[in-house]
């Protein structure tokens, strides 16, 4: 193989890796949404609650691809995390932002959205809580690595240059924040809420040039939304 055939390579398999994750998990999306559009024009009858069968699916063959991928995210430093007055300021970031997150929800009465997860619709006992738990896991631990990678990694400098392993963590452009925090914000059935949390982990990254700590952040933004939804039953949220 030539040299140039090797960063070819190098290049897509880079590409591949940050991006292969966010495919897969919206995959599962398009096809829960699928199921319940059929359901809803009377095409297909499933019992409720079974669709959430698919989430433990979800999170495990994402945090599966992540996994298989690891040494090919040099750009997610673990370390950064131990300095502690940025760790702290991040976790506030994730906290400010889940506040705002929930006090924009009146977006989706504009956009519609989801009935959510209902744990209710699940049998009681074990498989209650272990779907719960499961789904509270995918959301802290599996959505923030996933994510962050796609976003902040490979799109935010993919629109700077094509070539965006050149490209370092935290490069501002005006172009690729305003492109990147609107799909963000597409992303999410409350798009407003969205789109402000995509400005708002675009910031930090640029302030703290540390990917690790978007991570941190957004894992905390969902620690809290996931606390609020099984408190407050708000189950649209999720």
């Amino acid at each position: 193989m030539t040299k140039t055939a090797a960063r070819v390579s190098g290049f897509n398999y880079a590409i591949i890796s940050r991006t292969l994750p966010f495919a897969l998990f919206m995959a599962f999306i398009a096809v829960d949404e699928s199921v319940r559009f059929t359901g809803s024009h009377g095409w297909l009858s499933l019992p409720p609650g079974t669709l959430y069968y698919l989430y433990p699916l979800k999170a495990f063959s994402v945090a599966a691809l992540l996994y298989l991928y690891r040494n090919h995210y040099p750009e997610l430093r673990l370390r950064d995390l131990l300095d502690r007055r940025v760790s702290l300021a991040s976790c506030i970031v994730g906290v400010v932002t889940f506040i705002l997150w929930i006090y924009l929800d009146w977006t989706v009465s504009v956009v519609g959205g989801p009935a959510g997860f209902d744990p209710a619709l699940l049998p009681e006992g074990a498989i209650r809580f272990a779907m719960t738990a499961v789904r509270v896991a995918g959301a802290v631990l599996v959505v923030p690595v996933m994510e962050e990678l796609f976003w902040r990694s490979f799109l935010l400098r993919y629109i700077v240059d094509p070539d965006f392993e050149s490209v370092p963590i935290g490069r501002f452009t005006w172009t690729s924040f305003a492109v990147s925090s609107l799909l963000f914000g597409l992303e999410h059935h409350l798009f407003v809420a969205g789109v402000t949390a995509g400005i708002i982990y675009n910031v930090l990254l640029y302030k703290t040039r540390s990917l690790a700590q978007c991570v941190l952040a957004h894992a905390v933004t969902n620690l809290a939304l996931a606390g609020y939804v099984l408190l407050t039953h708000n189950w649209w949220l999720w």
